[in-house]
């Protein structure tokens, strides 16, 4: 899924993006709230953390002004704040989940397998075509049942390619999601590793589309 993280403590949020990337998120993050209300006016998140103890906005308005520009967009609130009657009112407007401060990661990964559930993106962690099969949780790719070494940028690439199946992706699309990861890339990254993967995988099962992009049919 992609995320956006909304927490001002740098190194907290630092700490929090390289665990949510190894577990197989794309991670934004922003430091206040007013940087978050800008980034979910013009982004396409999956799902919203959000710590209540922003410096600028109070991250229940913040939540307020989420649920006006997208009520169906998850939020889960972080939060250092004692007392039930913060998590009730998070709650009550519109918050989908609720951690406190201090929380354990697996407990966060757990938090966000409900929402994936819930959003019906994954109805388990498995994406597969044809005889490729793509294992999010266990970070690993079967051809013909049998696990094939890929790097973790050829897992991101073909993980992107699976997830919008038919659709052709542009450079430019498949440089992005290694961006969102926090890699570096090259201006020749993406052919580089398009060249690697298909020697792995069923002829032809990444199509070249000249001058547009790469795709997996649905056929």
């Amino acid at each position: 899924m992609r995320l956006l993280l909304i927490e001002d403590d740098v190194h907290l949020a630092n700490g929090l993006r390289e665990s949510l990337r190894n577990d197989g998120h794309s991670v934004d993050i922003v430091f206040n709230g007013k940087e978050g209300i800008l980034a979910i006016k013009s982004g396409d998140f999956d799902v919203v953390i959000l710590d209540l103890g922003l410096p600028d906005i109070d991250g229940l308005d913040v939540l307020k002004q989420t649920k006006k520009l997208n009520k169906s967009l998850p939020v889960l609130i972080l939060t250092a704040r004692d007392g039930i009657e913060n998590k009730v009112k998070g709650l009550d407007l519109g918050a989908d989940d609720y951690l406190a401060k201090p929380f354990s990661i697996e407990e966060l990964f757990a938090r966000l397998r409900v929402i994936e559930r819930r959003l019906g993106t994954h109805t388990s962690s498995i994406i597969a075509h044809n005889s490729v099969a793509l294992d999010t949780q266990a970070h690993a790719i079967f051809v013909n049942d049998i696990v094939e070494k890929f790097s973790r940028r050829e897992y991101m690439l073909i993980k992107a390619l699976l997830e919008n199946l038919g659709r052709i992706q542009s450079k430019e699309q498949l440089e992005t999601k290694l961006y969102e990861w926090g890699e570096e890339v090259a201006s020749n990254t993406i052919e580089v590793h398009i060249s690697n993967i298909r020697k792995k995988l069923p002829h032809n099962y990444i199509k070249n589309v000249r001058g547009v992009g790469y795709v997996v049919s649905k056929v």
